[in-house]
C-alpha cells in the first residue's frame, strides 16, 4: 500500500529480456534504501514492483525488480529507460499524506493539456471509458504514481491543478498533449460500487 506521495525520482538505466516481461534496473539517488530489503515493494510510475536485487553501493543506490508481460500490456513508462516517480510501500505508523492508494494501475489514460496557469499547471486528461464513472469533483486519483485531487469532470475528461512543487519533484513535468499516463482510481470508490452492485447467491 502506498499514499501517492513521491519520495524521489529514479532511472530505469538497464532493461534485461526476460522469457515473458523485463528485469529492470533502477538508480535511485533520492530513495533512502537503507530499509529496504529483498521482496519489499516500491512504486514506480503508480507501479507496484517487488525489488529481487539491491546493490551495496551507498554513493550510488540501486536495485532490480522484474515486470511481466502482462503489467507492461497494461502501463506505461516500464518499457524503456527513463525517469520514474518512486514511493516505498507505508508502514503502519507513516502518515498518509495522499490517499491509499494500491500500485495496481486501472488504466491508461491521455493528456490532452499541460499549461502553465499562473504558478500553477493545468492538467487535462482524458480517462478510459470504464473508469470515468470513478472520477468525481474534488476526488483523488492517481497519476504516474502521485496523489492528486480532480478540480473538474466532464464525460471522460478531468482536470488537475499541479503545484509548484508537484511539477518540480516527480516525473509530471514530462508531460505534454498526447503523453499517456498510468490512471489509479480511489480505493474507496471501488468498494462502494462493490457493494451496491454486487448480487451474491
Amino acid at each position: 500500500m502506498f499514499s501517492g506521495i513521491v519520495a524521489a525520482t529514479g532511472r530505469i538505466v538497464h532493461l534485461q529480456p526476460l522469457e515473458k516481461g523485463l528485469r529492470l534496473s533502477v538508480e535511485a539517488p533520492g530513495l533512502d534504501l537503507a530499509d529496504v530489503a529483498i521482496g519489499d515493494s516500491i512504486a514506480h510510475e503508480g507501479v507496484c514492483l517487488t525489488v529481487i536485487e539491491k546493490a551495496n553501493d551507498s554513493d550510488n543506490p540501486s536495485y532490480k525488480v522484474d515486470v511481466s508481460r502482462e503489467t507492461l500490456d497494461c502501463t506505461v513508462g516500464l518499457d524503456a529507460p527513463g525517469e520514474v516517480n518512486l514511493e516505498k510501500a507505508l508502514r503502519l505508523a507513516d502518515r498518509l499524506g495522499g490517499h491509499l492508494v494500491t500500485g495496481h494501475v486501472d488504466g491508461v489514460g491521455e493528456v490532452l493539456k499541460f499549461e502553465r496557469i499562473g504558478e500553477s499547471h493545468e492538467l487535462l486528461i482524458r480517462a478510459p471509458q470504464p473508469l470515468a464513472k470513478y472520477i468525481a469533483r474534488k476526488g483523488s486519483v492517481t497519476v504516474n504514481g502521485v496523489s492528486l485531487t480532480v478540480n473538474r469532470v466532464a464525460g471522460t475528461d478531468f482536470s488537475i491543478n499541479l503545484i509548484p512543487h508537484t511539477v518540480a519533484v516527480t516525473t509530471l513535468k514530462r508531460l505534454k498533449a498526447g503523453s499517456q499516463v498510468n490512471l489509479e482510481i480511489d480505493l474507496v470508490a471501488r468498494y462502494i460500487e462493490r457493494m451496491l452492485t454486487a448480487e451474491i447467491q
